[in-house]
């Protein structure tokens, strides 16, 4: 198969791991995935915890990497991530030295056009250059577990970069979680494994939806992204806040409370220029990450709220 359309084996894991003991257990997670190299970001989700009353726990779950070939923003970046808990993505994967059979390891579905993925591809062999200047960082990317399980006042919650079963798995994509099907199949995983419900990311657009499957329940809070703008016309990202507090009064742009917790979506806003310039700096006009996400960068994707809360049906879309 393609590069960037396979899904490797040494990605896929069974729904059982998940039934464990919790990895940590904290009263506020951030969870941070697809920063995508954006330091800009990074800079603004640390004041953000900082002004949280509780101190949050802060979950990168992967993908924290991507435009970030330059070596003072790799090194930078990473060097904050790693002081954190964090959870390898398909990007942090695919930084091992001679890879490439899977090229950026994103297994897009079909409907991702062939130069979109090999403009991904490419992007790829920037990066692992730039990680390969840096071997002892990148042998500790490479070795960040693939998913964890948080305990929040109590409540466990599974935490991974793409589904249940897989690094680069899509079925929390927006539009997955419309089959009947998926929600089954959630909903059992989250029974089996005593989980409240997931968060994730991976698929580049969020969604956050409390299902409900005869007298079971679950959710899945998938953030899009922390590093690009996520809806039309806005410039900011978002993160995911699931705690046992409410966020602060205008802090989240949507939520909901499940099993006790409250789970919200809440907006990263970076300083706009400086990631566009440092972008530009990486990445100029006729680039392949320029021409895959410039647009995005600058007006954001044809993507709205209730869309993501699942109140209006949509296709799918893909970026990392």
């Amino acid at each position: 198969m393609k590069p960037g359309r396979s899904c490797p084996l040494n990605y896929r894991y069974s729904p059982a791991v998940f039934n464990r003991d919790a990895d940590f257990a904290a009263e506020t997670v951030y969870i941070v995935g697809g920063l995508y190299g954006n330091r800009a970001a990074l800079t603004a989700i640390i004041d953000m915890a900082a002004r949280e009353p509780v101190a949050p726990k802060l979950v990168f779950n992967g993908d924290f990497n991507w435009f970030d070939i330059a070596d003072e923003t790799f090194v930078g970046i990473n060097e904050e991530v790693l002081r954190h808990t964090a959870l390898r993505g398909n990007v942090e994967t695919e930084l091992v030295a001679g890879a490439d059979d899977a090229g950026c390891g994103c297994a897009y579905p079909d409907e991702v056009s062939d130069a979109e993925v090999e403009r991904s591809n490419d992007v790829m062999r920037s990066l692992r250059r730039t990680a390969a200047r840096h071997p002892a960082l990148r042998a500790r990317l490479t070795a960040l577990p693939l998913h964890a399980v948080a305990s929040i006042d109590g409540i466990r919650v599974g935490i991974v970069h793409g589904d249940a079963e897989s690094l680069s798995g899509w079925r929390f994509a927006h539009h997955a979680l419309d089959e009947n099907t998926n929600q089954r199949w959630l909903v059992d995983i989250c029974t089996s494994a005593r989980l409240a419900g997931f968060a994730s990311s991976h698929t580049c657009l969020p969604t956050l939806r409390r299902l409900k499957v005869a007298a079971e329940h679950a959710f899945i809070a998938n953030n899009g992204a922390a590093g690009m703008p996520n809806f039309a016309h806005t410039d900011y990202g978002l993160i995911t806040r699931i705690s046992r507090h409410a966020a602060a009064e205008g802090l989240a742009q949507y939520g909901v409370v499940e099993a006790g917790l409250h789970i919200d979506a809440l907006p990263v806003h970076y300083d706009v220029s400086k990631f566009q310039q440092e972008f530009l700096a990486c990445w100029p006009v006729g680039s392949p990450a320029h021409q895959s996400y410039f647009g995005r960068i600058r007006n954001g994707p044809a993507f709205s709220s209730p869309q993501a809360l699942g109140l209006v049906k949509s296709a799918a879309f893909a970026c990392v």
